[in-house]
């Protein structure tokens, strides 16, 4: 059974920091195409950052310089450490192998999310 599991979230201040982490079974992370995605109240499924399995990295211009996603091979583990917090950041967030905001449901895998709650 592929799962994914996910914390880190919770309350945290405009400006303060987080570290988001996403743990596999059944797969490592290191030869598969992986995402972080968020859902927003009232916002489409949006993705924040790209970690794919040739090496590159995507960030969106909204998370650009204040996100960063990183590997622990070891742990077979996904962090996303998101700094600068601003109040729009606010949502669930989740890690997805495989999928993307279009396929989920459909094909690869998600996992079950993480709240983060921004406050000004």
């Amino acid at each position: 059974e592929v799962q994914l599991v996910e914390s880190g979230g919770g309350p945290v201040q405009a400006g303060g920091s987080l570290r988001l982490s996403c743990t596999a079974s059944g797969f490592t992370f290191d030869n598969t195409d992986m995402g972080w995605y968020r859902q927003r109240p009232d916002f489409e499924c949006e993705l924040v950052s790209a970690l794919e399995k040739d090496g590159n990295t995507y960030y969106p211009d909204s998370v650009k310089g204040r996100f960063t996603v990183s590997l622990d091979n070891v742990k077979n583990t996904m962090y996303l450490q998101m700094n600068n917090l601003k109040p729009e950041d606010t949502a669930v967030y989740y890690c997805a192998a495989d999928s993307d905001c279009i396929t989920r449901g459909h094909s690869g895998h998600w996992g079950q999310g993480t709240q983060v709650t921004v406050s000004s």
